[in-house]
């Protein structure tokens, strides 16, 4: 017998892929860094079916590596050679919407999008809003504590979840489906499984908080001149508009070289920053009159330019298809993109001297920065022609080394996956580590489970 052979009899033969029935789609996450095709991909249709799994690959000690919709920056999802990946691809669907408790119960393979769509359905919001929305996958947002645009108002993804559900390396199954807001009763173990990248067990299913669904979204791109207004604006936004729900800044150069790229004139000369500020609204002009009030009084004061109030969804639509920077990742093909977090009044800063880092090492390169700004999150994208391994590690080294310096994070939210694995000790110390390595073995004993990811060798 092998492990294939007992996980066929197992799983049945349609949930097991092997050989040339495994699709190049298995071989990386979005960061195309993924360089063998795994041994099988198995593709489990229920939570029994992944605990049956892991209880086979455990016995003979076999790497599983979890995959959602592998839109991951880091590496997480990529299958070293010999090992299994495990696609949740088919456990997908939404279970229950309970509108007076306000949750969404729904399996780990469900598309991110489609939840929004169920959840907007019954008048409600699921807040965890990323651009990969139409890909990634719930159990996927969960794994890395994906981020995205609305966390200044609502939070990470880990602040979204009640109730979870996850299997363990020899199949044991946690199921803790909790709907409550307070549920104090000794250690919160869903945490363990949030951002942990499928490193101490595989999400299944999750209760989402679901919040009220706003009427309507007011969206403003302001016009900014330095770094020091933005953050004052961010303030100002923090502190006169109730509905604030996302606030993103670009730097000249990442604001002009999309808007181009989408034929796009936006302002008659590209400012230093270009700020996008969203309000959840009730849809009333009393709202309105507020956001065009709180841009008119920052016009007065000089903290913006200049602003340009969207008169409709798709106006909207135009200045996110600006900062989502799709045209850049068509354009620059390889484009390198970190994401790192460090305290907001010190962005600026960093990005000054990480981009003049940058380029005295790669004159001719390609950089600049966006970000999420009121969440503290920074984007950094490089590119170069030609870019090698070589190249992409200088890129790390220089641009963690001032994270360290800065004392940042390395990661805001990617994970760590392989790519920031050696620069672990940046951001979390010796001490730290070492309690991490403990609950991957308490957890892990035999470490099946996307090994190599998160942790240093």
């Amino acid at each position: 017998m092998s492990v294939i052979t007992d996980l066929i009899e197992a799983l049945g033969a349609d949930a097991v892929l092997t050989g040339a029935a495994i699709g190049e789609r298995y071989r990386s996450d979005a960061s195309t860094t993924g360089r063998t095709l795994p041994l099988a991909v198995l593709r489990p249709a229920s939570t029994q079916q992944v605990s049956l799994a892991l209880q086979i690959c455990d016995r003979y000690r076999q790497p599983v590596v979890p995959q959602g919709g592998r839109t991951g920056l880091a590496g997480g999802a990529n299958a070293d050679d010999g090992a299994i990946a495990l696609s949740l691809e088919r456990l997908t669907g939404i279970e229950e919407i309970d509108v007076a408790a306000g949750t969404m119960t729904v399996l780990a393979g469900t598309p991110l999008e489609v939840a929004q769509r169920a959840a907007e359905e019954m008048g409600l919001l699921l807040p965890i809003d990323l651009g990969a929305r139409g890909s990634c996958q719930i159990g996927g947002n969960l794994s890395t504590n994906a981020g995205g645009i609305r966390v200044i108002r609502h939070g990470m993804t880990r602040d979204n979840v009640l109730g979870l559900e996850a299997v363990l390396a020899d199949g044991t199954v946690l199921s803790s489906l909790n709907k409550m807001m307070k549920n104090n009763t000794g250690y919160d173990l869903r945490q363990l499984f949030i951002g942990a990248e499928g490193t101490l067990g595989i999400i299944t299913r999750a209760v989402l908080r679901l919040r009220p669904l706003p009427a309507a979204r007011l969206t403003a791109l302001c016009a900014v001149e330095t770094y020091g207004a933005v953050v004052a604006l961010l303030k100002s936004a923090q502190r006169d508009l109730p509905g604030l729900s996302a606030f993103e800044a670009m730097w000249d150069s990442y604001f002009r070289f999309n808007t181009e790229a989408l034929a796009l004139s936006l302002f008659e000369n590209p400012p230093p920053f270009a700020v996008i500020i969203e309000v959840d609204s009730s849809g009333s002009g009393e709202d309105r009159e507020r956001f065009e009030t709180f841009l008119g009084t920052a016009l007065e004061d000089g903290t913006i330019q200049d602003a340009l109030v969207a008169q409709s969804e798709k106006e909207a639509r135009i200045f996110w298809s600006v900062r989502e920077g799709h045209a850049m990742d068509q354009r620059l093909p390889g484009l390198v993109n970190l994401d790192i977090s460090l305290p907001i009044g010190q962005l600026g800063d960093f990005a000054d001297d990480c981009s003049a880092a940058l380029l005295q090492h790669f004159p001719n390169a390609h950089v600049s920065f966006f970000g999420h700004v009121g969440d503290s999150n920074l984007h950094v994208a490089v590119w170069k022609d030609g870019i090698d391994a070589h190249d992409l590690h200088a890129i790390d080294t220089i641009a963690y080394g001032l994270v360290r310096q800065f004392k940042g994070s390395i990661s805001a939210e990617h994970g760590i996956g392989t790519l920031k694995r050696d620069f672990l000790d940046h951001s979390r110390s010796e001490a730290e580590i070492a309690v991490m390595r403990r609950i991957k073995q308490a957890l892990d004993p035999n470490g099946i489970l996307n090994p190599g990811k998160v942790l240093p060798a």
